[in-house]
């Protein structure tokens, strides 16, 4: 999903919906722009003879969330005057590319922006810190958060990430379209519901109703969920060839219906989203990229109920950005203090609001009020959401599941455009995907 941080909340690789990847690249700035220092050392951060330690702090984002971020490395550093951070950011990419490099040489940096995508990849190869232990010690609390988000970065008994914002998969609507077809999406509406009124848009204002639902893959995991299954399984994927078939058969054939968006059209849309284009008139992603389509396009956009099999479980569950620490950083303790600083603390809250997702603990839910429209729906979705008792427990995600997720899109993406068969394109995805898992 274009989602595809955070989250993908963000809710997170190579999406076609917004996903992290293309919502961050927005600005690309280099370090240097900002006046913010190279990373340096091996291992870890280093010390000086006065006792002040320096740790390496590195994120994936644009300009504006590195200026939000260094007003909260300043607090940061006037609370705890003998810790020193370096900070380093990139786009997407670039990050991840980055911290490869960095992993596999053995000098990846104190602490770092993660999401549930990667969680197991890098603990699989011993990169993460476990931070309970510094839970124990009384240096991070776990404490104080919105309920279930702390659940994100745990992995088979260990705390591997602590959440700086969540966010839910949503249904972004071009409000002037449903309006003039005469579409009200209501809570519980069904999947046979939602295609009728997308033939119902498609008919009587000429736009397709959906932009493309069946190349996201965390779409597809909420529609796994509602029908006892999942996406992924601790080690490996949670369906099969067969249920692949049918989600990929009926998402081509509304296409060569016209109540969604010609996967051509897409393409030749981006940077912009079909939806903020005018190309469609809704688009599943994580509810907190809404501000996207009001920035890039010139209608009224808002969020909708996700569509069920039931009409009561949507497969909801709480993603998130969140901070992970270096198994091989020198000062633990700095940085558990520094992770439980930037969670925590309401200046930060006030400072970041919702750049990373909904605020995660309710230090910093209570301390940000957010002003206009956009962000005041998120927000209200989010607790609507919860109120409605529908999220689940996240499923897993293997080892893999970045290069997967990127492979569901692209090939997902070259069935629309009639570049392959339903059933060449399946097989081909289960056999990336094994390989992805044997990687």
């Amino acid at each position: 999903m274009r989602v595809a941080e955070m989250l993908r909340g963000g809710p997170t690789v190579g999406t076609r919906n917004l996903d992290r990847r293309t919502i961050l690249k927005a600005a690309g700035a280099s370090a240097a722009t900002l006046g913010l220092a190279a990373t340096t050392g091996c291992g870890g951060g280093s010390g000086s003879g006065d006792g002040t330690v320096t740790i390496r702090y590195s994120w994936w984002g644009a300009e504006e969330r590195a200026k939000k971020i260094n007003q909260s490395i300043a607090l940061f550093e006037r609370k705890y005057p003998k810790i020193k951070v370096k900070t380093d950011f990139q786009t997407y990419d670039s990050f991840w590319e980055k911290f490869q490099t960095q992993a596999a040489g053995g000098n990846p940096p104190d602490v770092f922006q993660n999401a549930v995508t990667f969680l197991r990849k890098y603990d699989k190869r011993g990169i993460l810190l476990d931070l309970k232990p510094q839970v124990e010690a009384g240096n991070l609390s776990l404490g104080h958060f919105r309920a279930g988000v702390t659940k994100v970065g745990e992995v088979d008994g260990k705390q591997l990430g602590v959440p700086v914002g969540s966010n839910t998969m949503s249904l972004v609507i071009d409000k002037k379209v449903f309006r003039k077809a005469g579409v009200e999406p209501r809570p519980g509406w069904t999947w046979d519901e939602y295609f009728k009124a997308l033939k119902t848009i498609r008919d009587k204002t000429r736009v397709p109703g959906d932009t493309g639902y069946f190349t996201i893959m965390y779409l597809y995991d909420l529609y796994l969920r509602q029908n006892g299954k999942a996406f992924f399984t601790d080690d490996g994927l949670g369906f099969d060839q067969a249920d692949l078939t049918e989600w990929w058969t009926d998402g081509l054939g509304r296409v060569k219906a016209g109540v969604v968006t010609d996967p051509k059209v897409v393409q030749q849309d981006k940077p912009k989203s079909s939806l903020s284009a005018g190309h469609g008139a809704s688009e599943f992603t994580w509810d907190n990229f809404t501000v996207r389509y009001s920035a890039e396009g010139d209608s009224e956009y808002g969020l909708a109920p996700i569509p069920t099999t039931d009409g009561k479980h949507t497969g909801q569950y709480l993603a998130s950005l969140m901070l992970s620490a270096s198994a091989r950083t020198s000062h633990p303790k700095e940085v558990a203090q520094f992770i439980d600083f930037m969670v925590h603390d309401p200046r930060v809250g006030e400072i970041m609001g919702y750049d990373r997702g909904i605020l995660t603990s309710t230090e910093q839910f209570a301390a940000y009020k957010p002003a206009d429209a956009v962000n005041k729906e998120i927000a209200q979705y989010e607790e609507d959401t919860a109120k409605a008792g529908v999220l689940g427990t996240i499923t897993p995600h293997p080892s893999g599941a970045d290069t997967i997720e990127a492979a569901f899109l692209r090939i997902g993406g070259d069935l629309g455009q009639g570049k392959s068969k339903v059933s060449d394109a399946v097989k081909q995805f289960f056999t990336e995907a094994e390989a992805a898992f044997q990687a």
